[in-house]
């Protein structure tokens, strides 16, 4: 079986520059790694607000989120299952805020301390994200299967790109009908696929979407958005909560755009001057990424 879950997790140093790590507990899948500090997103709960709890559970302390400091994924097949669990992992730069140092009761965590993590048997992604060698993703046995969902809701992790091209165009895609947001013009990008890391999905939904070729150039931030009386592309209700993390991708040689997948979520697509788009009808999210771009033209 496979399954997916998005977590957000903190990084958090002290004045000696050693971090802040939790070592798992018998009740965690994989007891004695140590781990930055964080969890599973709940539904319709922002990230941001993720690792803030996450901390003052397994920590005690309170911490203020700093800066996003990367995105990343893995697969693993959890001990002694046949379940391949897929995590998106948020990584935040946190700053210790207050609070008394303490392990937490009866969790998936049973210490806390502030270590030097290179003599330390660590989760793969707490290696990677610190910059220690780590061990590579599990692969599943039927890459092919279908994703198991909990019924009536829907938690999706998805990867979009505020895209430009060396003459400052923006290239935009419309949403279909049938989906949420149907007739407004949208970010290229989409859910990403089990296994697939975020850079990945983006490259491949922008190349789907517009037909164009990009390189990721930077990591925006992250967005949210919970309807818990949203309807699916089949007509059923469904308690959505999306959580996005945007890029910065350039294109260097555009072309005509021309959306290659069929029947998806996207109808049409196209390149944009910052004039026009001001006229369009956009998301939320593609105007706020457009009101900061237009910022940071401004600025330079």
């Amino acid at each position: 079986m496979k399954v997916r879950r998005i977590g957000a997790y903190g990084v958090c140093r002290d004045g000696s520059g050693r971090v802040l790590l939790a070592r798992n507990s018998g009740l965690s899948s994989f007891p004695g790694l140590w781990t930055l500090p964080g969890g599973g997103v709940e539904q319709g709960e922002d990230p941001d607000e993720t690792v803030v709890r996450e901390f003052a559970e397994e920590t005690g302390l309170s911490v203020r989120v700093a800066g996003l400091r990367s995105v990343t994924s893995d697969v693993f097949q959890l001990p002694h299952t046949d379940t391949w669990e897929h995590t998106d992992r948020i990584i935040y730069d946190v700053e210790n805020a207050g609070g008394s140092l303490r392990n937490e009761a009866a969790g998936t965590t049973e210490a806390v301390d502030w270590v030097l993590p290179e003599r330390l048997p660590l989760m793969p992604f707490t290696a990677r994200v610190l910059g220690l060698p780590d061990t590579a993703s599990d692969v599943p046995d039927d890459p092919d299967e279908a994703v198991a969902r909990t019924p009536g809701r829907g938690q999706r992790f998805g990867a979009y790109g505020l895209v430009t091209d060396p003459d400052g165009r923006i290239l935009l895609t419309k949403i279909a009908t049938g989906y949420p947001g149907a007739g407004r013009w949208h970010l290229p990008g989409g859910g990403t696929d089990h296994g697939e890391a975020p850079e990945a999905a983006v490259a491949r939904e922008l190349l789907e979407e517009t037909g164009q070729h990009g390189r990721v150039t930077g990591l925006l931030g992250t967005s949210h958005l919970h309807d818990p009386a949203a309807i699916g592309p089949e007509g059923v209700p469904i308690d959505w909560h999306v959580v996005r993390v945007l890029f910065r991708i350039l294109v260097d040689e555009p072309t005509e755009t021309v959306v290659t997948e069929a029947g998806g979520s996207t109808v049409a697509a196209g390149w944009f001057d910052a004039t026009t788009v001001r006229d369009l009808p956009l998301t939320d999210v593609a105007r706020s990424a457009v009101q900061r771009l237009a910022g940071e033209t401004t600025h330079r």
